[in-house]
């Protein structure tokens, strides 16, 4: 009767929780797209709420059809759909999804992308080439998107692609936290980054831990293939920990772990913001000497993890909830640059 009794209590705490935060965030609708239906429900667990009644479905011509199940109008709506898996399909439901709220009288539509779609179509490197994310930038603001919420964008440049406020939250915080957590010789090691555009993040991080950083300059002769690869700086009998913001195919950094080993590494950790993990992703991985290889849930990454051992995650949920409380109430983000919410 005793546990009964602190069973009713605990129940009893929690639904007063929710109430509280429910008190407190008035007029909030947080809805989720098919890309990332854990991530949504993770976010919405934080906050206490529940998730809007949505279904989205295709008819047999395959468009994709939205029904946004309550009302929505004079609310603060957040629509969380991450670019990845059928990546045009769910740019499309997201896309339609706003539209679908904005004519329905929400009175802001925030649109919480962990992994931005088409990111790394962000310049014109050669002739007749286009630049997709300005493309995708410009479908959101037509939608009627009045906000985005992004993280680790492949270059913060695309933020200057909307006119319209974007937030771009990192994942370095939560990074550090799982380094200081997880890797017991830390204080031993070099932070690397597998390629020059990365160094900004990797010096950041090395700064924020008091260690070396390295990085390794590579030349590709054609996307998704290494050519060559130099290591700029000293690994000798230390633990080197890789850091990017993606791994697609993942040749990048199996090469870059193979040459940090023969440089004298002890050991090579990798972590990335987003695990995309497309083609023979898995296989490298399995095959390569990691020993272990860290990635954010931006994307799902449950079926990743069974097929390769190797791959750990860390929880970014806490980090997206805390943004979208801070955007909600008038708030300044600018804390989680830095930190974790508790």
């Amino acid at each position: 009767s005793v546990n009964r009794w602190k069973r009713v209590v605990h129940i009893n705490k929690q639904s007063e929780l929710k109430n509280q935060i429910s008190i407190r965030m008035p007029n909030i609708k947080i809805f989720s797209g098919s890309s990332h239906c854990d991530l949504a429900q993770k976010i919405a667990n934080r906050l206490g709420i529940n998730l809007g009644k949505v279904v989205s479905r295709k008819f047999s011509n395959q468009e994709t059809c939205v029904e946004i199940g309550e009302s929505v109008r004079g609310e603060d709506v957040y629509i969380v759909q991450s670019g990845c898996g059928s990546i045009n399909d769910n740019l499309m439901e997201m896309l339609i999804m706003i539209h679908a709220c904005k004519i329905a009288s929400a009175s802001r539509v925030t649109a919480l992308i962990p992994l931005f779609p088409y990111a790394r179509q962000d310049k014109k490197d050669k002739s007749r080439a286009p630049i997709s994310a300005k493309l995708v930038a410009n479908m959101l603001s037509i939608a009627g998107a009045d906000h985005i919420i992004t993280m680790d964008l492949h270059a913060s440049q695309i933020q200057g692609f909307f006119d319209i406020p974007v937030d771009n939250l990192y994942a370095e915080p939560a990074v550090l936290k799982w380094i200081k957590e997880n890797i017991l010789e830390w204080k031993n090691s070099v932070i690397v980054s597998p390629d020059a555009g990365g160094a900004k993040r990797v010096t950041s991080i090395a700064d924020r831990l008091n260690v070396e950083f390295a990085l390794i300059h590579k030349e590709r002769k054609k996307a998704n293939e290494v050519d060559r690869m130099v290591l700029v700086g000293d690994v000798t009998d230390r633990v080197a920990i890789l850091v990017d913001d993606m791994a697609d195919t993942c040749g990048t950094i199996c090469h870059a772990a193979e040459k940090l080993l023969l440089a004298g590494a002890t050991k090579v950790y990798a972590i990335l913001t987003h695990g995309i993990f497309s083609g023979p992703a898995l296989s490298r991985i399995n095959n390569a000497a990691f020993e272990a290889v860290v990635v954010t849930n931006t994307t799902p990454q449950d079926k990743h993890m069974q097929q390769a051992g190797r791959i750990k995650t860390i929880d970014i949920s806490p980090i997206l909830a805390e943004a979208i409380r801070r955007t909600h109430n008038g708030e300044s983000v600018s804390y989680l640059f830095s930190n974790v919410p508790l």
